[in-house]
């Protein structure tokens, strides 16, 4: 077959959006490399029990297909992932999708001035440009514990529920108190006999606003302009979130007592609630929210365990205070390898250069778009990019209009390739830190997955959403050097 001009990897949100909009624009040459057998990434892997969007299902979808028929404010995993394939349908993307094609390597050709992209099975495309929209969340992370190996029971890790599994009446320990733990943990606590939760650091909760909508409200929401309106409204009100995080942390504090009182609400036991306060400025890790994850903690069946875990023997875990947990199963809800994810790939570009080389003091790109030396190589929801306030849906749409600009400014000067000037790079950069490094989540006194091993935060936009929006609405041609 004919080489794609484009090869976009992955087909979650992010590819998907990218080749919509490549269709849209007439260019049909482009193929998605999928690992899996089936697109929707995030929302495809994960199937625990109570898996569920934490940002309005309104604004967790494009702003081009606008879906009235949302069954709550917050939608279950099964709902987004229908949306997902309704939209690769609809938009003519499914035909583009090869499944089961896991890329393992990305080398540019300096002569050719193309990328050669070369799947597990051996097949090698070579296409002019190249669009990653792997995400951030898709290789689970397992905590460093001695002995996780000898455990004999079934063990498995949140993103990778095993079905086959029956929790009814065992004894069960969950190891991670995160986004994923809080929304699987109450689903559980009422088929398990016993249930241990093993905490490291309390998240901060806000109670969920989560409210199901009705057929009248669906209804109305087909009416012209009436998701669009609810769309915008719910925008602003969490746009107003990000106060707090991109202005200063002392604006955190409204949040942090509508935490606090919702976890006083729910947590009768004052020697509880001690140990789910945290200690650290709220914003710093994720925000979580829930309505039934405290209650879950209060039931007779369930141990909260706030001593860290030394050992995991063949059918127990040992806490740091040297208490013994007979358990049949554990379930790990340690979160994503995020910054690694990036850095593990193999990707040569100029000259031999290797991104692990490029990046040898840590990520850095512009704008989580391009990355000098690696010239037509796109990141879709690249680093600095992710949010705590609003949805990356927002985020993924604004950088592939970006990327459209990149390639219409190569069809109009014949360009073979562009690639971002150093410099400009290394100033978007070093405004980047400038704003970074006094917000919550450097300064909130916390670690978290936003974090690299250098203490930096190469996950999170410091700003608001539309700040983005308004600077890469334009892509600049001065930042860019052309190559014939």
């Amino acid at each position: 077959m004919d080489e794609p001009g484009i090869v976009i990897i992955g087909s979650g949100f992010a590819g998907i959006g990218m080749a919509i909009k490549l269709k849209a624009a007439g260019y049909h040459d482009f193929v998605i490399l999928e690992k899996a057998a089936d697109l929707g990434g995030t929302w495809r892997d994960n199937t625990y029990p109570g898996c569920a969007c934490d940002v309005p299902s309104p604004l967790y979808s494009y702003s081009f297909d606008l879906n009235p028929g949302w069954s709550r404010l917050f939608s279950p995993q099964e709902e987004i992932w229908d949306y997902m394939r309704a939209c690769g349908e609809k938009y003519g993307i499914t035909p583009h999708i090869r499944y089961g094609k896991r890329v393992v390597s990305l080398e540019y050709d300096d002569v050719d001035r193309r990328w050669a992209v070369t799947t597990d099975d051996g097949e090698t495309l070579r296409p002019n440009a190249v669009v990653s929209g792997i995400g951030a969340l898709h290789i689970p992370s397992f905590p460093e514990i001695s002995g996780r190996e000898a455990f004999a029971g079934p063990a498995f890790h949140s993103a990778e529920w095993d079905h086959s599994v029956d929790l009814t009446g065992k004894r069960v320990a969950v190891i991670g108190t995160g986004a994923s733990a809080i929304q699987f943990v109450p689903r559980i606590a009422d088929r398990a006999a016993r249930l241990t939760v093993f905490q490291r650091t309390p998240p901060w909760i806000h109670p969920k606003p989560d409210v199901a909508f009705s057929p009248r409200t669906r209804r109305l929401m087909e009416l012209p302009g009436a998701a669009r309106t609810v769309r915008t409204a719910l925008y602003w009100l969490l746009e107003t979130r990000a106060l707090g995080f991109t202005v200063d942390p002392k604006l955190m504090k409204a949040h942090e007592k509508l935490a606090l009182k919702h976890l006083e609400s729910q947590i009768p036991d004052p020697e509880l609630r001690r140990r789910l306060t945290p200690d650290y400025t709220i914003g710093c890790k994720r925000t979580l929210l829930s309505s039934d994850y405290y209650p879950a903690l209060t039931r007779p069946n369930v141990a909260l365990v706030t001593d860290g875990i030394t050992e995991i023997r063949e059918h127990s875990i040992v806490d740091a205070a040297g208490v013994e947990h007979e358990v049949d199963v554990i379930i790990y809800g340690t979160g994503f390898k995020v910054t690694e994810a990036l850095q593990r790939q193999r990707i040569v570009g100029r000259d031999g250069l290797k991104i692990q080389d490029a990046w040898q003091d840590g990520i850095e790109t512009y704008y989580g778009i391009s990355t000098a030396g690696f010239p037509n190589l796109f990141f879709l929801l690249g680093p600095n990019t992710g949010l705590g306030h609003n949805s990356v849906v927002f985020m993924i749409e604004s950088q592939v209009r970006y990327v459209m600009d990149c390639l219409r400014l190569l069809s109009k000067t014949q360009a073979r390739a562009i690639d971002v000037k150093p410099g400009r790079q290394r100033e978007f950069n070093r405004r980047l830190r400038e704003r970074l490094d006094p917000l919550v989540w450097n300064a909130g006194g916390c670690t978290s997955w936003y974090l690299d091993e250098h203490g930096v935060n190469r996950t999170i936009w410091p700003g608001f959403t539309f700040e983005y929006w308004a600077r890469t609405r334009k892509m600049k041609p001065g930042a860019y050097e052309l190559i014939y």
